[in-house]
């Protein structure tokens, strides 16, 4: 079984940092272009931070240009969303999405994958 493993979240003052983590489980080959998407209480799930595989970095909200900073460890097939000067709404579910390739029969397979989500509070 492969999966996205999201970690890192919880409750933080309004200034105060958080990392995510993302991280692929099972047996795969490789991590490849990946996507933290963020879901705040009655709203719609929207893309905040990508990277491809080669490193590339694109943030898709303003609201985090200078505040959070999405990097890589491909040794570790694990992406990472660094949060700093949190503000109340950057209170939301974070989800990691990321195409997975994995090998079966010599054959190699290639799909998008979602985490299951972290929760980011942040609240004085």
């Amino acid at each position: 079984q492969v999966h996205l493993v999201e970690s890192g979240g919880g409750l933080v003052q309004p200034g105060g940092s958080l990392r995510l983590s993302c991280a692929a489980s099972g047996s795969i080959v490789s991590i490849g272009a990946t996507h933290w998407y963020r879901q705040a209480p009655g709203k719609q799930r929207g893309l905040v931070a990508s990277i491809s595989s080669g490193g590339t970095t694109d943030y898709a909200e303003d609201s985090v240009k200078g505040r959070f900073t999405i990097s890589r460890d491909n040794a570790k097939n694990a992406v990472y969303l660094q949060m700093n000067s949190l503000k109340p709404e950057d209170t939301a579910v974070y989800y990691c999405n990321a195409v997975l390739t994995t090998q079966a029969m010599g054959v190699l397979h290639s799909r998008t994958y979602w985490g299951q989500g972290t929760q980011v509070t942040v609240s004085s």
